[in-house]
């Protein structure tokens, strides 16, 4: 999660402090009996105030986070500045009156108090359409990270949906199938028609329902079974009450495709992989039995589909490599977090 902290340039807190240190002596600097001294005391506590105030205020803001734009005013944090500077202008009226004894406290005070709550008004609003710009700025920035972010992942899923090696597979076992008079090969054209059109469909959405995604793994995986046998022995256990939800297109190809990638598929070695579910992720778990010579990885599918995930979810996929098995836990997308 994006977190950025808004800034405010030093050279423009000083000097906005020193000119009005310097306005607030004014009045003292046209009296008929000017006191240098008086006009140099009362300069100092307006500019220590204008500083405090300045920081004050920038560091009580919150943090920038790409989940969280803060865009409101904030009256609870204005009235907080409101009581922090009467009580600092209170010590620095006190302070005058330790270094001016010939001056009269009470309205020196309420004079001082006053002009406190002015200054700390006009660098609150200043600072909060400040700090709303800068948010705005930074949310037009997310869009389009996350927006150039969607496209690429598109882009490579799109790459991966369209497999071509997977297609010349296919197409070499319906080849053979038809050869042989394959009672199947109908059966099969028609689960190459559905996968395919499914591909068409469904590359159009960011989500479609669990329930469809199991639709087209199962028409992925009569494809696979006509090819490998029963080299491939696939299970799935997914609680009825999730088929409901959410689950960017062709994820569980993708983690299917990739174990077929790295392990052995033999009749001799089955490949066993697992699909289950829990309360918070979809699962997918295959036992390990890497080839000896390993096909050339990009790293790609796993990372196109964390994409995605963080793109929709603003949450990453969690991957378990153990001496036996690996794992991948898809985050759960329910209908109120679909957007």
């Amino acid at each position: 999660m994006l977190q950025k902290t808004f800034k405010l340039s030093n050279k423009i807190i000083w000097l906005s402090s020193l000119f009005l240190g310097i306005l607030s002596s004014v009045p003292k600097i046209a009296e008929h009996h000017f006191n240098p001294y008086e006009a140099l005391v009362n300069s100092l506590i307006t500019f220590l105030f204008s500083l405090f105030i300045w920081y004050y205020n920038i560091y009580t803001l919150p943090k920038f986070t790409s989940r969280n734009a803060i865009s409101e005013f904030s009256v609870a944090r204005l009235l907080k500045s409101l009581v922090v500077g009467l009580g600092v202008m209170f010590l620095l009226a006190c302070l005058q009156q330790y270094l001016l004894t010939h001056l009269s406290f009470g309205p020196v005070m309420l004079m001082i108090e006053v002009r406190g709550i002015l200054i700390n008004l006009t660098f609150y609003m200043f600072l909060h359409l400040l700090y709303q710009s800068y948010q705005n700025q930074q949310v037009a920035i997310e869009l389009e990270r996350t927006k150039s972010d969607n496209l690429s992942a598109q882009y490579e899923l799109i790459k991966q949906q369209v497999n071509p090696h997977f297609l010349f597979n296919s197409l070499n076992t319906l080849k053979y199938m038809v050869e042989s008079d394959d009672a199947g090969s109908v059966n099969f054209i028609l689960k190459l028609s559905d996968f395919y059109r499914y591909t068409l469909e469904s590359r159009k959405h960011n989500l479609i329902k669990l329930s469809k995604e199991l639709e087209i793994l199962q028409s992925y995986l009569f494809l696979l079974k006509a090819r490998f046998e029963e080299g491939i022995v696939l299970s799935v256990r997914i609680d009825q009450s999730l088929c409901q939800s959410y689950i960017p297109p062709f994820t569980l190809q993708l983690l299917l495709e990739n174990c077929i990638k790295h392990n052995i598929v033999s009749l001799q070695h089955p490949l066993e992989i697992n699909i289950y579910s829990d309360e918070q992720y979809i699962t997918v778990e295959n036992k390990l039995q890497l080839k000896k010579t390993p096909e050339a990885s990009t790293g790609l599918g796993l990372a196109n589909i964390n994409q995605r995930y963080i793109h929709l979810q603003d949450k990453e996929i969690l991957i378990t490599v153990t001496d036996t098995l690996f794992t991948v836990k898809l985050p759960i997308i329910h209908e109120d977090h679909h957007h």
